[in-house]
C-alpha cells in the first residue's frame, strides 16, 4: 500500500510539473528589469495556441526615453546583434536553454561578447509601440517562448489554505 501511495504521489508531481512547463520557474537569483526605473508592462505575454498563429511572444515595457539604456537581466553571452526587418535586435544566451531578445535596441556589442547582469546592452530606439517608446522583451526556453516576467518574480498562482 505504501508503494502504491508513493507511485501515485510521484505521478501527480510529474503531472503538475508537466502542466506548468510553459511557466518559468523563478530564477535564482532573480533576474533584473532591463529598464530602470522599473517600467510598466504596456502589453502582456500572450502566446499563440500554435507556433504559426499570431500572438505576443514577449512583453512590451515602458514608456521609456529614446536612447535610454537597456541592461542585461542576467549574465549571458551575446548570440545576435543586428537588424531584423527594420529594427535593431540583440539576443543574449543565459545558459540552460534560455535566450532573451530585446528590440529595438541599438548596440555596439557583437556575438560572443560576455555580459553581466545589469550591464548596458545598448540604447532603446523608437519604433516598436507607435508613438510611445517601449522595449519588447522576449524569452525562449529551447524553441518555446516563455513569459519574461516569470524570471523577475514568482508568478505561480496563490493558493488559499483553510485556517483550520
Amino acid at each position: 500500500m505504501t508503494l502504491l501511495k508513493a507511485l501515485l504521489a510521484t505521478t501527480a508531481a510529474l503531472a503538475v510539473m508537466g502542466a506548468t512547463a510553459s511557466t518559468p520557474a523563478p530564477a535564482s537569483p532573480h533576474w533584473s528589469w532591463p529598464l530602470s526605473p522599473k517600467p510598466s508592462v504596456l502589453r502582456t505575454f500572450d502566446p499563440p495556441d500554435k507556433p504559426w498563429l499570431s500572438g505576443h511572444r514577449g512583453v512590451d515595457l515602458g514608456p521609456a526615453a529614446d536612447g535610454g539604456p537597456v541592461t542585461a537581466p542576467s549574465d549571458g553571452v551575446v548570440t545576435f546583434a543586428g537588424v531584423v526587418v527594420d529594427r535593431p535586435v540583440i539576443t543574449i544566451d543565459q545558459g540552460n536553454g534560455l535566450r532573451s531578445s530585446f528590440e529595438p535596441v541599438a548596440s555596439g556589442l557583437k556575438p560572443g561578447d560576455a555580459v553581466r547582469k545589469g550591464q548596458v546592452l545598448g540604447s532603446l530606439e523608437p519604433g516598436h509601440c507607435g508613438s510611445t517608446t517601449c522595449l519588447h522583451w522576449g524569452v525562449r526556453r529551447g524553441d518555446d517562448y516563455v513569459n519574461p516576467l516569470g524570471f523577475l518574480a514568482d508568478m505561480r498562482p496563490s493558493v488559499l489554505l483553510p485556517l483550520e
